[in-house]
């Protein structure tokens, strides 16, 4: 299966990850305890219901290892899963298996935590009209994999990095002397997206003036969030952030704001709970 991912290293992520947890000497266990003939039958499957993201960065791990392998995928990033779901089943040298297990189940788990709460939000959301953003709340080196995720559970990606879009915020704006003055210096300096934060609504205006493309409304209520909206009226895309839960995210999208970002999807989300059970042949 050929799987790549924009700006992401396939094999140098595999690579790096074995290298990590094998260490100088090995895998011990593996080389101690299990013949070096030994064939073994896999199968990953999920204890929660899930979306599933990461499978085939899994199967990458395992081929790496084993590039004999039989991985039959049962089912694809983005699907979604009950519990007891099997995800995929793998036949292969024993060791190879056993040896990638753990770097191919952390990041699975991982990326489908991730698409599973995203998921969750885009469930919260749906039918407001607003469409769910994800940040750079990443874990360093993550960034492609966690937005990655975040896609297979239904969020547009926002901002890959700082070089995409200006984003001017508080501490900015301090520095700056105003909100006009730093989105000004933004648009002097010939940037193309200008997103300005405002956290009161008397900002707006100044934001505008100075040449925001893009306003994020920071940490506003749903009434708050509506008077924003009108203001604004149409001018420019408006992004709904700041505290943002799944027991609130229906009110602020319902709001009438373009977008809602989530820092937590990336920041906090839980790992899926996935095993990968061997039997011998």
């Amino acid at each position: 299966m050929h799987w790549s991912l924009d700006g992401f290293d396939l094999d140098r992520f595999v690579r790096d990850t074995l290298a990590e947890d094998l260490g100088e000497g090995g895998d011990i266990t593996s080389a101690a305890v299990v013949p070096a003939d030994a064939r073994f039958v896999g199968v990953m499957d999920s204890r929660d219901a899930i979306t599933v993201a990461g499978l085939p960065i899994a199967e990458a791990f395992f081929r790496a290892l084993d590039p004999e392998v039989e991985i039959e995928a049962l089912v694809a990033d983005g699907d979604r899963v009950a519990a007891g779901s099997d995800l995929l089943r793998l036949r292969g040298n024993a060791r190879a298996l056993l040896t990638a297990e753990r770097s191919a189940l952390n990041t699975v788990q991982h990326l489908s935590g991730i698409a599973t709460l995203t998921a969750a939000y885009v469930d919260a959301m749906r039918g407001t009209g607003a469409t769910l953003l994800d940040t750079r709340k990443t874990l360093p080196g993550l960034r492609r994999l966690e937005k990655y995720a975040t896609r297979m559970g239904g969020a547009t990606n926002h901002r890959m990095g700082l070089w995409d879009s200006a984003m001017i915020k508080d501490n900015h704006v301090a520095v700056a002397g105003g909100v006009e003055a730093a989105a000004r210096r933004a648009a002097e300096a010939g940037i193309a997206s200008i997103i300005v934060e405002v956290d009161r609504l008397d900002q707006i205006a100044p934001a505008l003036a100075g040449g925001a493309t893009h306003l994020l409304l920071d940490n506003m209520d749903p009434a708050t969030l509506r008077t924003a909206v009108a203001e604004v009226a149409g001018r420019v895309p408006t992004e709904a952030s700041g505290g943002v839960r799944l027991d609130t995210i229906a009110a602020i999208a319902a709001s009438g704001v373009t977008y809602v970002s989530v820092g937590r999807l990336t920041q906090s989300a839980p790992a899926a709970d996935i095993g990968l059970d061997f039997a011998a042949l």
